[in-house]
């Protein structure tokens, strides 16, 4: 049987990655996805994660808006890692559908179900938002790319999502549910390589899209890192919910 889940997301190109890997593997089923601050502005996350569903006819999947900023601080995003569209390097249209009435926090309300399993691959203000007003009745485990237990990505020590609203995670973690982290620490190995991206592009249209979308992501990796390739890191969550043995 499918598990449900809710990815709730900053698309973002590893975003577009992991919605696409949910949207392929009929081991989960998407109840929906949330959209968050993070990555860019919430405006350009959701114009995101609409254009991908339309690119892979899938615009069936219902998109909610969520949080625009932090619990407490101030509004940080990563135009200088995704570009100022927070999707640059492929071309998409505009999107022809438009998110759903209901906030982030009631969409997921309405949608879970007992078995559900929230995917946080963006910062975590939507989710602490929700169990705050719900609680965790239903809500299964919590799997969520943030965090490092080695080296950071924004200090030292600090990856970008949790140190995007620490309060948020803060709440998320001692939320009393089976929490799943997939840090810096699993997905720095996790690198989709340009021999990994020629192989996408010969698949068609979306494997065009995902090779584009390597091609410019890796470039702030490869300034940065020295690294050949891109890291997927929100692809990881995803893959986790599919077989939780990785």
């Amino acid at each position: 049987m499918a598990t449900p889940i809710v990815l709730d997301c900053d698309p973002g190109h590893d975003d577009a990655i992991a919605l696409l890997l949910a949207l392929a593997s009929p081991e989960v089923e998407l109840l929906g996805v949330t959209t968050v601050h993070g990555n860019q502005t919430l405006d350009k996350t959701t114009e995101n994660a609409l254009r991908v569903l339309e690119l892979v006819g899938r615009s069936d999947v219902p998109v909610a808006r969520g949080a625009d900023r932090p619990l407490l601080r101030d509004l940080h995003v990563a135009a200088h890692v995704h570009g100022e569209s927070g999707l640059d390097g492929p071309e998409l249209p505009a999107a022809a559908a438009q998110p759903v009435e209901a906030p982030a926090i009631e969409f997921i309300a309405q949608r879970i179900r007992p078995g559900t399993v929230l995917v946080a691959v963006g910062p975590l203000t939507n989710i602490a938002l929700y169990l705050e007003a719900h609680g965790t009745e239903n809500v299964e485990r919590i799997v969520l790319m943030g965090g490092a237990i080695a080296e950071g990505n924004m200090t030292p020590a600090a990856e970008f999502n949790i140190w995007a609203d620490p309060e948020a995670a803060q709440r998320v973690f001692r939320c009393g549910r089976p929490v799943t982290m997939i840090g810096l620490d699993v997905t720095h190995k996790a690198l989709l390589t340009p021999a990994w991206a020629e192989r996408f592009r010969a698949a068609g249209r979306v494997g065009i899209f995902v090779a584009e979308l390597v091609e410019f992501f890796k470039r702030y990796h490869a300034s940065t890192y020295g690294w050949d390739g891109a890291p997927i890191h929100d692809a990881v969550a995803v893959a986790q919910v599919i077989r939780p043995s990785l």
